[in-house]
């Protein structure tokens, strides 16, 4: 290759890099996969190290990260952030020990003892702590110069306002990760691709209150500037961390010699579907602070660690067909039909289009050639389309504005507090109208926070309904179960299992009533707060008088969008009638009043694994009736963890390492004086 086309080749990836950069740091939109940003940095290296004539300011061995955004006030940070260079394979492992083991002039048996931490896929952020006291916060920015988002990195819970330890630093810059874990990602209703993009774009809203508002998280892994700070190892220094009040990663863990290494590294990979946090690879660092020092940094990197990254969890597919899911509230999900692909040992076949305004803003297409992620447990989406393979015939994707299933008109609602219209489109039907709403509305009815009736799935629900022994909830309860015993699958055995397990539950709780009813917006927690305020179900009913609907505006927790909500539903007839047969044929519980001065008043309880004879619905119950309160996170706010059988490892680690109190199921009994 001659010189000139070196160049020309050159150049375009240095314009390649500069432009996802830009979309990665600067707009929280990657259009590509961190595997394909992470191979044109090496193809670019790979190209200066050959041709010496190359070089660019934008090359990824001079720039770090992307200028500061204008709006915030920019800072230069007293130590650069260095980014790290990649590993992808145990040979390049090798290879790394063997430079630093040169360098430091050491033989082979030397022992390098690594700090293995798991790199979380977050946003670097910088904390200067001056006399103990949150001083500032910085950006990465482009690792020189960040941006100044103090109040916003003040409203995360994990980073301590003041640390009071004798032995904390003078002065330092704390480092560390801020993120928004999967399971709280899957609750916000955004426009965000993944959890990553979500944490940068909360983490530089211009308003701090709006910041507040997402759950973000902070993990702290190394420091910058120091003035006091007398450690001599990294392990060292991520035990004080804890000490100090910062959470670290509980998946730390100090190594030596790279067959150990590679062990951890596919440990932990393995593990990464079980995480509730995405990691993208493991950072090897030496752990000896001495040893650092002396290796010093090369370029924009430092000598004394690594990234070793995971391999890729997306890969390109080709789009067959578009199909629209719809939910128990109306609410129309497009899902692209793809031709199955396998990522991280996973054969996908389907992804996400969130709603309309995901294909709209993405320009997705049947037949298109796209970009699929699949990162956890979080359902595989599309990150991007490649329009350089489009054919002429591949045509918008029109969303219908017709309900598929009944004909209904598809609407959109006004969000009165936004000021736009939500970006969900939706069936406009209110009940049973329409046959894929009846179906998950009836799947709702008997799941587990409701009906909870054994043997009685999802599965079940589509056979009976396609044989049409069942169209509406109380067909449940007057099944004909001669019929059901002639099916194929079926026998006299497993049809007396299941009338049995049907009239199990003809007695059942207010609350868990009215949240099987699927009201939209009113989830369990706010059919607990009706429960309690109406106290029978005959007060629930006559809430269908648009009167007293009112009167619920006086329950802390209960504001117009339910109002509204209830009130839609009273205005069905249909629903008035499943409501009026269900009384009928069901023995509804009164609502059990709640104690505020009960055995558990004032603590916190979470729930893992399978409890014995009881129900996980029932043991909450039974908690907050001795007024505690149910919490879904590992967090200091946690004074119990109730473990059952099979129980998630991490969450009793997390425990462990906060120091909350672990119980089986019958030592709960015991606190609540009641025998398993």
């Amino acid at each position: 290759m001659n010189k000139e086309k070196v160049k020309q080749l050159y150049s375009k990836k240095i314009q390649e890099f500069n432009k996802n950069n830009f979309l990665y740091f600067e707009k929280n939109s990657p259009k590509i996969s961190d595997a394909e940003f992470d191979k044109l940095k090496v193809e670019i290296l790979e190209l200066e190290k050959k041709y010496k004539f190359l070089k660019s300011k934008d090359s990824p061995s001079i720039s770090l990260g992307y200028k500061p955004s204008k709006n915030f006030t920019k800072k230069s940070h007293r130590a650069p952030m260095l980014s790290l260079a990649n590993v992808f394979s145990e040979e390049d492992l090798v290879n790394y020990e063997k430079k630093i083991l040169n360098y430091l002039d050491k033989k082979e048996n030397f022992k390098i003892e690594y700090s293995a931490e798991p790199k979380i896929d977050g946003i670097s952020a910088s904390l200067t702590f001056k006399n103990g006291k949150f001083f500032t916060g910085l950006s990465r920015g482009d690792g020189k110069e960040g941006e100044d988002i103090t109040a916003n990195l003040k409203t995360i819970k994990d980073i301590p306002e003041t640390i009071s330890s004798k032995d904390f630093p003078q002065d330092i810059d704390i480092r560390g990760e801020v993120f928004i874990q999967n399971s709280d990602f899957l609750k916000m209703n955004n426009k965000f691709a993944n959890p990553r993009n979500a944490a940068s774009g909360s983490l530089r809203q211009k308003n701090p209150k709006d910041t507040k508002k997402i759950p973000l998280k902070f993990i702290a892994y190394t420091f910058g500037y120091e003035k006091g700070l007398n450690l001599n190892f990294q392990s060292e220094y991520l035990k004080k961390l804890k000490q100090w009040g910062f959470k670290t990663n509980p998946l730390n863990r100090v190594l030596t010699g790279i067959k150990n290494l590679m062990s951890n590294y596919e440990e932990i990979q393995k593990k990464r579907k079980e995480l509730d946090f995405d990691i993208d690879g493991i950072v090897y660092k030496i752990n000896n602070f001495e040893i650092q020092k002396r290796l010093g940094n090369v370029s924009n990197a430092p000598r004394w660690a690594v990234a070793h990254k995971f391999s890729a969890n997306n890969g390109i597919s080709k789009i067959i067909d578009i199909d629209i899911q719809i939910g128990r509230t109306g609410a129309l999900t497009p899902v692209a039909k793809i031709k199955p692909i396998n990522i991280g040992g996973v054969v996908v076949s389907n992804a996400t289009l969130h709603n309309e305004e995901e294909i709209l803003r993405k320009d997705i297409r049947i037949g298109d050639e796209v970009l699929v992620e699949r990162a956890g447990d979080v359902i595989p989406h599309i990150i991007s389309v490649d329009q350089s393979k489009r054919e002429k015939n591949h045509k918008k994707f029109v969303f219908p504005v017709r309900c598929p299933s009944c004909g209904s008109k598809t609407i959109k609602d006004f969000n009165s507090i936004t000021k736009k219209e939500d970006a969900v489109r939706r069936c406009s039907s209110e009940g049973y109208e329409c046959e894929k709403v009846s179906i998950e509305k009836i799947k709702h009815f008997i799941s587990k926070e409701a009906f909870n009736i054994d043997g009685f799935g999802k599965k079940i629900v589509e056979k009976f309904w396609e044989l049409k022994l069942i169209r509406l909830p109380q067909d449940i309860f007057n099944l004909d179960f001669s019929k059901i015993e002639n099916l194929d699958g079926w026998g006299k055995q497993s049809v007396l299992n299941l009338k049995y397990s049907i009239d199990q539950k003809r007695n059942i709780s207010l609350e868990r009533f009215i949240y099987s009813l699927g009201i939209r917006h009113i989830g369990m927690e706010n059919a607990k707060l009706i429960s309690r305020y109406v106290k029978n179900l005959s007060n629930f009913i006559s809430l269908s008088k648009n009167q007293n609907l009112r009167d619920l505006l006086n329950i802390d927790g209960i504001g117009e969008t339910q109002i509204t909500s209830l009130k839609n539903f009273f205005l069905n007839k249909i629903n008035l009638k499943v409501i009026n047969e269900l009384n009928k044929i069901l023995k509804v519980k009164e609502a059990i009043q709640v104690k505020k001065d009960g055995s558990l008043a004032n603590k916190t309880f979470m729930i893992t694994g399978k409890l014995i004879g009881i129900s996980r619905a029932e043991t909450k119950s039974l908690i907050e009736q001795n007024s505690g309160s149910i919490v879904s996170n590992v967090s200091k706010k946690l004074n119990y963890l109730i473990i059952g059988e099979k129980p998630t490892k991490r969450k009793i680690e997390a425990a462990q390492e906060l120091k909350i109190k672990i119980l089986t199921q019958n030592e709960l009994f015991k606190i609540l004086n009641k025998s398993s």
